[in-house]
């Protein structure tokens, strides 16, 4: 797997790559320190798998950077590593696509099980950033103040069933497809096809889009 780091602090990039190299020695990385770095390589390596991005280097002018890199280049699944920890900047993130957010304050073990998660096709994002709130930046422009368009014509939530409403409420307080599975008492593949089912009914284009919905929806339920 080829997997572009793209952060100004070497130290951090030493990091990131030691973890990854430790959980498959197959692991090829590159590294960027700036935005244009970031730039030049994703245009030479066209198969790039992943991409770790932290919002703060020269020239990435935070969340504009990450939709520009975003609308450039679709098809490279992207994660922000960054200091910022408000719920916010989190959704944000997500609405503008990636898969997951990794604090810098995260110890290596958690840093272990992201990658471990995110090499394995799921998003993450730690729990405890999903339940802290921050006004420092707008909400999310794709954050539904209601029922999307497709949702309100398959009647919304009162088309799942019962499974697919508990596998949608874990997912909206941060569970990973794992532990979904782990609290339902099914196994892993039968919560994706619960999930895969239950963003059909409430036209959700991906898991992203699901993640954000879930977790807008749970805010809104517990009165934050």
């Amino acid at each position: 797997m080829k997997i572009l780091i793209a952060d100004d602090h070497w130290l951090m990039r030493k990091s990131l790559k030691e973890v990854l190299q430790k959980l498959d020695k197959t692991n090829s990385t590159y590294e960027a320190s700036s935005f244009s770095e970031c730039i030049g390589i994703l245009e030479r390596e066209r198969n790039i798998d992943l991409m770790l991005a932290d919002l703060v280097m020269p020239g990435f002018n935070e969340f504009d950077g990450l939709a520009q890199l975003r609308t450039r280049f679709p098809e490279i699944p992207m994660v922000v590593v960054s200091v910022h920890e408000d719920r916010t900047r989190v959704m944000h993130a997500l609405d503008l696509g990636v898969i997951g957010y990794i604090p810098k304050s995260a110890t290596g073990p958690e840093i272990e099980i992201a990658f471990e998660r995110l090499l394995a096709g799921e998003i993450y994002v730690p729990r405890r950033l999903l339940e802290r709130h921050d006004g420092s930046l707008p909400a999310p422009t794709r954050a539904p103040a209601s029922p999307p368009t497709e949702m309100r014509e398959n009647g919304g939530l009162d088309a799942l069933t019962n499974r697919e409403r508990g596998v949608f409420d874990l997912l909206g307080k941060g569970y990973s497809v794992h532990r979904i599975a782990v609290e339902l008492g099914l196994t892993t593949h039968t919560t994706r096809v619960h999930l895969s089912n239950l963003m059909r009914k409430l036209g959700l284009p991906d898991r992203s889009a699901a993640i954000h919905y879930a977790v807008n929806l749970a805010n809104g339920r517990s009165g934050g």
